[in-house]
């Protein structure tokens, strides 16, 4: 039987933090965000592997953090690339040495702690059904098009519009070969920022799984303050027991 398999990439340096660490060893509410990330595959019934590719300076501290947090799920972690996408392929390689081509991927990034059990329940399904899904939240800003950096070209529909998120999820075999044809003719994925917009550039049809609204990624000190707000709702919520009622998705905006 396959698995289902969490590829996690963590080898941001945190130059937009400005801490001087990187982001995903920063510390809320007295565990480093790489490891509230982590713990919600671990947490997750349906995940059986975790697979993390790290900044080759910090697997040691990494590897330190998994055991004290008792992250059961972690089969290895393997040293990032240059890129976001080299990295992830990197974990892939390493997820392919004990899965077979039809394992389903989520493929997430350290630094996107506030998923929940929901979301990996319907991408799951997803890919089941498709063979993707890429977690997105619909644009609530209105979109413009400038070219020059100063006058507005165009105005296109804002409904039309989606931010393509995290997880992202494919079958293992089928992404392997994606990154394997992208690197033949564009090894250093240029103009590349992550597997959706490799897919799409490759021809593969990708489907759309919508995400909730506070799926941050944590990257600037702002990020961080949302991160430690949406916790601290959290926590008010499950001693008080409200705000657990389903949101329909036609609302979530």
């Amino acid at each position: 039987m396959s698995k289902n398999i969490a590829i996690i990439f963590a080898g941001g340096v945190g130059a937009r933090m400005g801490s001087g660490l990187p982001k995903q060893f920063i510390e809320v509410n007295g565990k480093p965000i790489i490891i509230h990330t982590l713990d919600i595959f671990e947490e997750h019934p349906d995940i059986d592997e975790i697979y993390v590719s790290c900044k080759e300076d910090y697997i040691r501290k990494l590897t330190k953090l998994v055991q004290r947090h008792m992250i059961s799920k972690v089969e290895k972690i393997v040293p990032g690339g240059s890129t976001g996408l080299d990295s992830i392929y990197n974990a892939l390689q390493a997820a392919r040495e004990n899965n077979t081509p039809d394992a389903i991927v989520l493929i997430h990034d350290g630094v996107r702690p506030c998923i929940t059990k929901e979301l990996l329940d319907e991408d799951l399904a997803c890919v089941k059904e498709n063979g993707t899904a890429i977690t997105c939240t619909p644009l609530y800003e209105t979109p413009v098009i400038c070219r020059d950096g100063q006058s507005i070209d165009e105005i296109p529909p804002r409904a039309d519009f989606y931010t393509a998120q995290a997880p992202q999820c494919f079958r293992l075999g089928d992404v392997l070969e994606a990154h394997a044809l992208m690197r033949k003719d564009n090894p250093g994925y240029e103009g590349v920022v992550d597997t959706c917009s490799m897919m799409k550039k490759l021809g593969k049809d990708v489907t759309l799984v919508e995400g909730p609204r506070g799926n941050i990624k944590v990257t600037t000190p702002e990020d961080l303050y949302t991160f430690r707000a949406m916790i601290q709702y959290r926590e008010t919520e499950q001693i008080f027991g409200f705000g657990t009622r389903e949101v329909p998705s036609r609302l979530r905006k």
